[in-house]
């Protein structure tokens, strides 16, 4: 894999393309990382203006689920590196360009194909790697759902194979939620596949997001070492989270053994940058649920409490430099809803919340708003956890989105 450690000078012959695919508020976080590092950035998403269009230097719109589409763009902006931020793309063109040499991949092609589909990666995690997870099965049509979630029984989860931050996804208490699960799977998935996946529950104490950065180490010989973030704690309602902390306490035994699995897990994908690895916990026990190749919702957490924040780090990383890892100070995130369905709204409240000790909020800057859509988050730092999340939901609640207009 090459990884352009001489980096050049934007919109000059020497300069270091990456491209984003997907451009949202994980993204838009990444390009500005890049950005402080000199590399030309090219921010692809599905609709304009999204947040990474505001900040790269250059800005297109596609269906990058049209494969052709997305082929031709890459030819036209010849990236050194593409990065994959959304599940919706044509992941087996990004392989076949992959395989062609005429890009790289981050993590690599192969990792994207296989987390986009929750089917792929947690029959990788459980059949092939061994790793301990919920029951499972798939289903394509509502009869065959029917049968699956009888087979791992309720409660139970069903999701789409094909989507993010809890879109799609229902709980079901019996029988009777089927068909609405069904329903609103094939409604919520980034691409509708007809396909879903049943969940039985797992008794656990908590659940953790293990950043997990793939690097070039730093003496140069070209190996490839593996570092972790302190674990990251989140609250999610229906799916979605809605609060995240860091450092979540872990006994050292259960720690050890989530290192282990998000090693097994990433070493098998490959390539670098960061990994967000979903893990259930119950006293020392582990438990894997997914993994994202890139960074993770819940991570928007580091921006406050470490040295370098999973965008630098992933910025960093995928090109070949030395990441630090290191928590900084305890901090929480709160995230800021749209609360209307409306374009162009305003933010009132921001000095408010800014006057919230140890907080600071980003708003993303999405043109469109939804009630429940995620357009800005609260940060806050204390000197220990719990005082910072009461100090991020404060922080946010005071951001209050009202209709745009003079």
């Amino acid at each position: 894999m090459t990884t352009p450690r001489t980096l050049g000078t934007p919109l000059s012959p020497s300069a270091t393309r990456v491209m984003l695919l997907g451009s949202g508020e994980l993204g838009k976080e990444v390009i500005i990382s890049l950005q402080r590092l000199g590399v030309e950035t090219i921010a692809v998403d599905r609709y304009p203006n999204a947040p990474g269009h505001q900040v790269a230097h250059r800005a297109h719109v596609i269906d990058m689920t049209d494969g052709a589409a997305l082929a031709a763009l890459i030819e036209r902006e010849r990236p050194h590196l593409a990065i994959p931020e959304i599940e919706a793309i044509a992941t087996d063109t990004l392989a076949e360009l992959e395989a062609a040499g005429t890009i790289t991949c981050i993590p690599t092609a192969r990792a994207a194909q296989l987390t986009m589909n929750r089917e792929g990666i947690r029959r990788l995690a459980a059949e092939e790697l061994g790793l301990a997870a919920s029951p499972y099965r798939f289903a394509s049509s509502l009869a065959e759902l029917e049968a699956a979630c009888a087979a791992v029984g309720f409660p139970c989860v069903v999701k789409p194979v094909m989507s993010s931050s809890g879109k799609g996804q229902s709980k079901l208490d019996s029988a009777a939620d089927v068909r609405a699960a069904w329903d609103h799977a094939a409604a919520g998935g980034r691409v509708d596949a007809g396909r879903v996946i049943a969940e039985g529950f797992i008794d656990f104490d908590y659940e953790i997001t293990l950043l997990t950065v793939r690097s070039r180490s730093v003496d140069g010989d070209g190996g490839i070492v593996t570092g972790f973030c302190e674990p990251i704690g989140h609250k999610q309602v229906q799916g979605d989270y809605v609060e995240s902390w860091q450092p979540h306490p872990m006994a050292p035994l259960a720690l050890k053994r989530a290192h282990e699995i998000a090693a097994k897990v990433t070493d098998n994908l490959g390539g670098l940058g960061v990994f967000g690895v979903e893990l259930f916990v119950k006293g020392d026990m582990v438990w894997f649920s997914e993994v994202s190749p890139r960074p993770h919702d819940t991570g928007m957490v580091t921006m406050a409490t470490q040295v370098q924040s999973e965008f630098e780090l992933h910025a960093k990383a995928v090109l070949g430099l030395p990441v630090d890892t290191a928590l900084r100070a305890p901090g929480a995130s709160a995230v800021i809803y749209g609360e209307l369905d409306a374009a162009g709204i305003a933010f009132e409240g921001v000095a408010e919340a800014l006057a919230v000790p140890g907080a600071d909020i980003r708003l993303f800057g999405k043109p469109e708003s939804f009630a429940r859509r995620r357009m800005g988050v609260a940060l806050a730092t204390a000197g220990d956890v719990e005082t910072a999340r009461e100090r991020a939901r404060e922080a946010a609640a005071k951001v209050r989105p009202v209709a745009g207009g003079a």
